[in-house]
């Protein structure tokens, strides 16, 4: 398989932070690459993936587009050092699975989850704050400081969800669950950015606005590697910069979006034929037929 790329915690709260940045992203370190290596996963005889290769450096945002079953969660769940391989090597920010302290590897990453299992009332501040707990529900006794909290309220104005912060968890749209997780998310000033399937069950509106939100979000922070799971190309911000194709638990094409995102390569990993189309600088698909361009 090709693998491409171009290049791209402290404790929460501690610290001087720097002008340049407003919401308190720490200073660049070496590029830490997140990488598979010829990854095979098999469970009770299904193969997942086969000798699928991946390597995400700082500042690029990949997509990772098939059908379903054909192993993206699954793959995403590798990065994201929930998932170990059978076969194959796996490194997440320099540190190889089965040689490293998942706890802390964990706290390294930013996972956004839209079936996040929350089932308290929860305000949003409350819900961003358990990012730096690594917790579903707020932990007895810890409290955020004053830094802490301003961080959460600057991440959630960037995210569209100012002023919202004393909204409750059962009160919100699909789509500010998914703004307000990816606050939560970005708390612990992660390296890496995981996103699993974030636009599902949103709305046309809910979903231009979480695009915006994560477009704004990559400029915002052009250190952050982000690795979103979909399989509509209409779901894909226009920041997305590389990406992958699997099918069947292979890779069909990977490298940068523009070169990948084809016609021809997305026909083949969908199995279906399609005619793939780009307007300032999103994507769409619809199927092609005979006679028609």
């Amino acid at each position: 398989m090709h693998r491409s790329g171009h290049p791209h915690r402290r404790p929460a709260g501690a610290g001087a932070l720097p002008d340049r940045d407003r919401l308190g992203a720490e200073p660049l370190r070496p590029p830490d690459r997140p990488s598979a290596d010829g990854v095979s996963i098999v469970r009770d005889g299904n193969v997942l993936l086969d000798s699928v290769s991946l390597t995400v450096r700082r500042g690029e945002h990949w997509a990772l587009l098939g059908a379903n079953g054909a192993g993206k969660s699954t793959l995403l769940g590798l990065l994201g050092a929930v998932v170990h391989p059978t076969l194959g090597t796996v490194e997440v920010l320099g540190r190889r699975l089965g040689r490293v302290d998942l706890r802390e590897l964990r706290s390294l990453l930013g996972h956004v989850n839209p079936r996040h299992p929350l089932r308290s009332a929860l305000s949003v501040r409350e819900v961003v704050l358990t990012g730096l707990t690594n917790s579903v529900e707020p932990v007895p006794r810890w409290s955020a400081s004053p830094e802490q909290r301003e961080r959460a309220e600057r991440l959630l104005e960037m995210l569209g969800m100012g002023g919202r912060g004393e909204s409750r968890w059962p009160t919100l749209s699909q789509g500010e669950r998914g703004r307000t997780l990816i606050a939560r998310a970005l708390m612990p000033r992660p390296r890496l950015l995981l996103l699993d399937e974030p636009a599902t069950g949103l709305d046309l509106a809910a979903r231009e606005q979480l695009l915006d939100s994560l477009d704004a979000l990559r400029e915002e922070h052009p250190e952050l590697a982000t690795v979103l799971v979909t399989h509509h190309l209409e779901e894909l911000p226009a920041s997305t910069t590389h990406a992958l194709l699997l099918r069947g638990g292979r890779c069909v094409a990977s490298g940068p979006a523009d070169e990948v995102l084809t016609t021809e390569r997305v026909g083949e990993c969908f199995g279906h034929p399609v005619l793939i189309s780009r307007t300032d600088g999103r994507w769409a698909a619809r199927t092609q037929r005979p006679g028609r361009r």
